[in-house]
């Protein structure tokens, strides 16, 4: 039996950062037939002052526009966005982080009807049928923001 490795292998030193929190106030949400994913948990996590959460949800999508890859890498990374029209049925996780304008959201879920299943995350919006449960979960003793990377476009998590 050959154990060796086609081609180079590139090692590279982790990049990884962390910091150990612990869990705050646990907020409990029901939204309702046609609110808004982003919108209804970020003006809760704004009017109760979360900065850092975890976020599970549970129940349906009426419709959601979901990012499922990138159509393009470089020079900064371009969405691919697809469509789901539903109903259907939805779980997803998510965290909650500030940038300089209040708390924001980045979730991926996974949504279902029938036989057809899309994994994203659906920050293109994502309306709810008939009932989504939302739990948030505060993360205490942590200095974490969401800042602008140049490299990507995009506003990524950063640990002070």
């Amino acid at each position: 039996m050959d154990s060796t490795v086609p081609g180079p292998v590139e090692h590279r030193e982790s990049i990884m950062e962390y910091q150990v929190g612990r869990p705050g106030r646990v907020i409990v949400m029901r939204l309702s037939e046609g609110e808004d994913l982003y919108e209804s948990i970020e003006t809760v996590a704004k009017k109760e002052d979360i900065r850092a959460a975890a976020v599970l949800i549970t129940g349906g999508f009426r419709k959601a526009n979901v990012v499922v890859g990138p159509k393009r890498e470089k020079p900064k990374i371009e969405p691919l966005f697809k469509e789901f029209s539903g109903p259907g049925e939805v779980l997803g996780v998510g965290t909650i982080y500030s940038d300089d304008e209040g708390p924001k959201m980045h979730m991926h879920t996974a949504i279902g009807k029938g036989d057809e299943t899309l994994i994203g995350c659906p920050r293109g919006g994502a309306k709810v049928f008939l009932i989504l449960e939302v739990t948030i979960i505060e993360i205490e003793g942590i200095s974490a923001t969401r800042k602008l990377d140049e490299s990507t476009g995009f506003k990524l998590l950063k640990l002070q």
